[in-house]
């Protein structure tokens, strides 16, 4: 009939204008959409920087004045009474009871507890001490003893590298001074001789290290 196709081309209209208002009205914020940021972009101001690392603090105790390289010290063998040691104008070091030589010496710390010996004339204190020799290793080469000589200061000789140690005498300024293991001590038939130990080796002498003022400046 008339009447009913009329209604049914009305329900039809009307279905078709709620499916184009239902197209047309979508929220504004989905209208367009948007692209993600650029994650090599900056998009802030940073509140602060990174601290810096803190600075590396020194190790407690440290090594004792006299071993610190900026003393001049008398060196003594424990058991001697007035002999101080020196290296004598023929080069060696030995045990002298005069002035002569170089008798005052500045101990530089090279690694760990390796020991750079420089040796200097007379006083050797303030301005214009001049050069120093060093102590030196000296292998005779015939089987003989090793000994101490001077020569020019190069730390980066092995010959020139001397361990030196607290001695178990319970003095804070008493040490036991070697070289590869090999100990100085007095001999009574070539006075101070390089040693290794072993079993029945006399105890290496210990040695007093006195202070005598403020390194030599050059």
């Amino acid at each position: 009939m008339v009447t009913s196709r009329w209604i049914t081309g009305l329900g039809i209209a009307v279905l078709a204008g709620a499916v184009a208002a239902c197209g047309t009205n979508a929220p504004a914020g989905d209208a367009t959409p948007t692209s993600d940021p650029d994650p090599t972009t900056v998009t802030g101001t940073p509140t602060a920087s990174l601290a810096p690392p803190p600075e590396p603090t020194a190790p407690t105790g440290g090594l004792p004045q006299v071993l610190s390289g900026t003393r001049q010290v008398s060196i003594v063998r424990a058991e001697a009474f007035e002999s101080g040691l020196s290296i004598t104008d023929d080069g060696r070091l030995a045990e002298v009871d005069g002035d002569e030589g170089r008798q005052l010496f500045v101990v530089v710390p090279l690694q760990g507890r390796l020991f750079l010996i420089e040796s200097y004339q007379a006083t050797g204190g303030g301005p214009g001490a001049g050069d120093p020799v060093c102590w030196r290793v000296r292998n005779p080469g015939d089987g003989g003893s090793l000994s101490v000589e001077g020569a020019a200061c190069d730390a980066g000789d092995p010959r020139q590298r001397f361990a030196i140690v607290a001695a178990d005498t319970g003095a804070d300024d008493t040490f036991m001074i070697s070289s590869r293991s090999a100990y100085l001590r007095t001999s009574a038939r070539s006075g101070l001789i390089l040693e290794e130990q072993g079993d029945g080796s006399p105890t290496p002498d210990g040695f007093r290290f006195t202070d005598n003022g403020p390194a030599p400046t050059r």
